[in-house]
């Protein structure tokens, strides 16, 4: 009874964030039992195209560390916000959705060829809370009860925060950067005059993901809500 009622709420993820956080837990499993190391994932573009490792241009985006706290909130964080753009803005746009992390992740390798960076999540994960962010500019949020402030600042604050805890704050501004891209695209550009929707995502892409009907979610995590995250487990 207990296997079925996780099987029904982890079937009530959506597709890609469960498709993408379960990739990301399972990739540090098989790390943490030698299956594989982190130098047979990270990204390098030399064993990319000369030893024609491809599976790099994936892996790196799936490895957040060993298993930790730093492991766990990452991985919170992945999910909450992945899953509220999934079921908020782009619900019932399941091939939409995914064109967006595509489009995310084609943009940051191709920064890292310039950037000294091996491993990508953190920056994807920075990318798609900025999206949602400037998405949801009336939701307030709470830093840990020290400040308060609205959405589209909260991948300002994680990169403050990095840089507080002493810690490069590149991958967070490669994040911001291809995010702010991808909503001047998608939200900005096609509704100036003359404007028009560049973004548009592939019909092959649309084939793979059957269209699902936005009613059928009872249970669902809205992103137009009042209130927003206190991160200290609280919603205000």
């Amino acid at each position: 009874m207990a296997n079925q009622l996780m099987y029904h709420e982890f079937m009530q993820i959506p597709p890609v964030t469960r498709a993408y956080v379960t990739s990301c837990v399972l990739t540090t499993l098989a790390v943490q039992l030698d299956i594989v190391t982190p130098y047979q994932l990270y990204f390098n573009p030399e064993l990319i195209f000369k030893n024609f490792q491809i599976w790099r241009l994936v892996t790196n985006f799936c490895y957040f560390g060993p298993i930790g706290f730093s492991f766990l909130f990452n991985m919170l964080f992945t999910y909450r916000y992945c899953r509220f753009l999934e079921e908020g803005s782009f619900r019932g746009k399941t091939a939409d959705f995914f064109f967006m992390l595509l489009f995310g992740g084609l943009m940051l390798i191709l920064i890292g060829f310039f950037v000294n960076t091996i491993f990508l999540g953190n920056a994807l994960t920075i990318m798609y809370v900025y999206v949602w962010g400037r998405r949801n500019p009336s939701i307030r949020m709470n830093f840990f009860g020290l400040m308060n402030f609205q959405a589209p600042y909260l991948p300002w604050v994680l990169c403050g925060f990095s840089l507080l805890l002493g810690g490069s704050t590149t991958v967070d501004l490669m994040g911001i950067a291809v995010g702010h891209v991808y909503y001047y695209l998608e939200d900005v550009f096609p509704k100036q005059q003359g404007g028009f929707r560049i973004l548009k995502t592939p019909r092959f892409i649309e084939w793979l993901f059957e269209s699902r009907d936005p009613t059928e979610d009872e249970n669902i995590l809205h992103e137009e809500r009042p209130g927003g995250f206190d991160w200290d487990g609280r919603e205000q």
